[in-house]
């Protein structure tokens, strides 16, 4: 029974979830006949955990990331001895889980061990120790795309790193959609960079399937668990709840008012009320960047995509420093009122195509890929991307003496971080 029966975990030893043999991956039923778009292998480099070992004594805690799982997971920054590698460590105590907190992480584990595509943050390291389930991930040093928002870019951030963190947004949701799930969750504290300078979209709690019987469904009706912290960015459609249902292009509106959130710095609709902002949406209210398109949006075909940093706020109001917190770190609240900036006319058509009220007017992950405001990615190269990050820097290794090595088995959550921690860098909800 896996993990949901804690009395066959009630021990000591370390007994690694081999899920792949009972769930077969089907995900290459989905894929793409170009093998150069979808792989079924992991990240490479320091992303890739596949080869570190499934025993808790091999990892040295070295400091809290943050906490998720309604305050029943911890997330360490961890160190693998016998390879010195960084990873990040969830610890959920199994113990004070509920029977529908437990579905919900078995549901989560299995979808981590069935999807695989290297946009998408997974974990193919999975054990339990004592009563508590131990779920590997990589490093995100630069954390989510929301704190580095409230830490280094309050103003938003410049077009060409916009482009490079939602083109790999889009290639996981082309994989998902593809795969006959969607995800439901796309925000900007979802959208993690790691120090390698991959992007990795996370929040499979909220993926729905829409396979039934074997047949896939064009349209579902269920309502996310988390759906009040997630209302800014649901589409109309979804918190309507009618006999129309919502598809995946739901995902793709969520994308848009992601964009809108990277440009400005704050998220759209936030300063109204839950009530008002559901009103909003259902009347058909739009959302769209704080300045007018220079050009009609049907004269694109012969435009350049702007990839200068003026529009950015890149070096206005940025803080210096690690993400890690200290006496100097900037409030973290996103600003209020950010000032108008001019923006290229083919992210305004990004945002207006992805933010129509009709889904079916909404391009597809696949065609928004081939989309004008991509053009910049292919110019450059992962490293150019990474010195748009200025002055964010990468977690690395602290100084302070780590919280456990190594780690002894217990059925107790790990003691929460005091309030000098580290701050939270990306979202484990």
């Amino acid at each position: 029974m896996s993990f949901l029966d804690c009395s066959c975990i009630s021990h000591a030893q370390v007994q690694p979830m081999d899920i792949e043999e009972r769930y077969e991956d089907i995900s290459h039923q989905f894929l793409s006949c170009d093998g150069s778009e979808y792989t079924l292998q992991g990240p490479a480099g320091g992303d890739d955990i596949t080869g570190l070992s499934a025993e808790p004594a091999h990892y040295q805690l070295l400091s809290e990331l943050g906490r998720g799982f309604n305050n029943l997971s911890q997330v360490n920054m961890a160190r693998h001895i016998p390879t010195g590698q960084l990873v990040a460590v969830k610890q959920t105590n199994l113990d004070e889980c509920t029977e529908e907190e437990l579905l919900q992480l078995m549901n989560e584990v299995l979808l981590s061990r069935l999807f695989r595509h290297p946009n998408l943050l997974t974990s193919r390291l999975v054990f339990s120790s004592c009563c508590q389930l131990w779920v590997l991930t990589p490093l995100m040093a630069y954390g989510s795309a929301d704190t580095l928002l409230r830490t280094y870019f309050p103003d938003g951030m410049s077009e060409s790193l916009i482009a490079y963190l939602l083109y790999g947004v889009l290639k996981a949701l082309e994989y998902l959609h593809r795969m006959g799930y969607i995800h439901r969750g796309v925000k900007a504290s979802h959208i993690l960079l790691s120090g390698e300078g991959r992007v990795y979209l996370s929040g499979l709690h909220s993926v729905y399937c829409m396979m039934r019987e074997g047949k896939r469904m064009r349209t579902v009706f269920d309502m996310p668990h988390h759906s009040p912290a997630l209302l800014p960015w649901l589409s109309p459609e979804l918190l309507r709840q009618d006999l129309h249902g919502y598809g995946v292009k739901s995902d793709i509106y969520s994308l848009g008012i992601v964009a809108c959130e990277l440009v400005s710095g704050r998220v759209p609709f936030q300063d109204m009320p839950p009530t008002q902002m559901l009103l909003q949406k259902l009347r058909g209210s739009h959302c769209c960047l704080l300045d007018v398109a220079p050009f009609p949006l049907g004269e694109l075909g012969g435009l350049k995509v702007s990839r200068s940093g003026v529009d950015s706020g890149i070096g206005e109001s940025v803080a210096t420093g690690s993400l890690t917190h200290s006496t100097t770190a900037p409030p973290t609240d996103r600003p209020q009122s950010p000032g108008p900036k001019n923006h290229s006319a083919t992210l305004h058509n990004l945002v207006q195509l992805c933010l129509q009220q009709q889904p079916e007017r909404r391009p597809s992950a696949s065609e928004l890929l081939t989309h004008a405001f991509f053009k910049q990615v292919k110019r450059h190269t992962r490293d150019s991307f990474l010195s748009l990050m200025y002055p964010a820097v990468p977690l690395a290794s602290p100084e302070d003496p780590p919280v456990s090595s190594p780690p002894t088995p217990s059925c107790h959550t790990p003691a929460s971080a005091t309030a000098d921690s580290t701050e939270a860098v990306w979202d484990f909800s």
